[in-house]
């Protein structure tokens, strides 16, 4: 039984009494309390292996402000690592692996890991899950299939993933077994976030917009597909591409319950466009947090009237909360969009 189950009724496109708000990355590097813990873990790995230290960073946010879900705290790359790309994470220069993808006897080796490898993933599932007492829902999340292989091909972060683009076209086929074999580990991977406690899950698709089309619906959608066929009776799934407000009509079409909007798409139009088919999230530019209070606000304000009184809307940002992000925005944020909310509905 969970207190505040608005955030899942949404996802359900069931009536609410206000809009709920969580933020991508809503754990991280812009509260102090974060940075404390970091340092005291003294790396991002060891903290994100540590079932402990992660419990802390994923419930302090909700210290703070009156979130209405807590996501786990950890790294999409928490597969490939376990697949044995040697993944670290140096001060300043994001992710990077050791053994990336780069010839095919690599590809052809690639299997999905042994999910006890990643058993310190599911440990801090379950001691989040005890922890929040049945406050709020906890979401689950893994990298989308083609997004984990960007950066496994790649070797690192990129601004435009040019190797992975290069094999989507040269060598369609080795692109095609490592979202393959992507996509049975993702699958693995929330099967036991699930069982350890997460009400709903989150798949990130970050790089998908980065591809033609045709290559989306390839290499991208149709794994995600198999990802969300094997959840969504289980608990809510959550698909996300940054860059895909092309093709929303697919990505609604997958049969997950809610699909994530950057901020460049416009929430209003974006509605008309899927109907009620599934529930939306989004979509505030992270980089509004970086303002004033009373401008977040107003544009805060601005997504809840666009996305109007029907049901099926969660507040979140566009994408990531950035590292310089005053706290103090946080807490307009998540006032405006409770206030706001209760006063749409309160007048429909």
């Amino acid at each position: 039984m969970i207190a505040n189950d608005t955030f899942l009724r949404a996802l359900r496109r069931e009536p609410t009494a206000h809009t709920p708000v969580w933020l991508m990355r809503q754990a991280g590097r812009y509260l102090p309390e974060y940075n404390a813990v970091r340092a005291k873990a003294g790396s991002f790995m060891a903290l994100a292996q540590n079932p402990d230290y992660a419990t802390e960073v994923t419930l302090q946010p909700l210290a703070r402000f009156p979130l209405d879900a807590a996501i786990l705290f950890s790294d999409i790359l928490t597969i490939p690592d376990a697949m044995g790309l040697g993944l670290s994470f140096a001060e300043g220069e994001g992710p990077r692996f050791a053994h990336p993808l780069r010839d095919e006897n690599a590809i052809a080796a690639l299997r999905v890991p042994d999910m006890q490898s990643l058993d310190y993933v599911f440990k801090a599932v379950a001691q989040i899950k005890r922890e929040l007492g049945g406050r709020v829902p906890l979401i689950g999340f893994a990298g989308s299939p083609f997004t984990l292989g960007c950066y496994m091909i790649e070797g690192s972060g990129s601004s435009d993933f040019a190797t992975v683009r290069r094999m989507a076209h040269a060598r369609p086929d080795l692109l095609a077994h490592i979202v393959d074999v992507n996509a049975r580990a993702v699958v693995s991977y929330l099967d036991a976030q699930i069982e350890s406690g997460a009400d709903a899950v989150m798949v990130f698709d970050t790089w998908g917009g980065l591809l033609t089309a045709d290559a989306y619906r390839k290499f991208s959608l149709a794994p995600m597909r198999v990802i969300v066929e094997s959840v969504r009776d289980r608990v809510p799934a959550i698909v996300f591409t940054r860059g895909g407000g092309g093709w929303l009509r697919d990505i609604a079409a997958i049969g997950a319950q809610c699909v994530g909007l950057d901020w460049a798409v416009d929430l209003a139009a974006a509605r008309a466009e899927v109907g009620d088919r599934v529930a939306l999230q989004g979509n505030l530019d992270p980089v509004a947090l970086l303002t004033d209070a009373a401008t977040v606000a107003r544009e805060a304000e601005r997504i809840v009237r666009a996305a109007g009184a029907m049901p099926g809307h969660v507040f979140n940002l566009g994408h990531g909360i950035l590292p310089t992000t005053p706290p103090e925005n946080v807490a307009a944020l998540v006032e405006a969009v409770h206030r706001t909310s209760r006063e749409l509905r309160a007048g429909a």
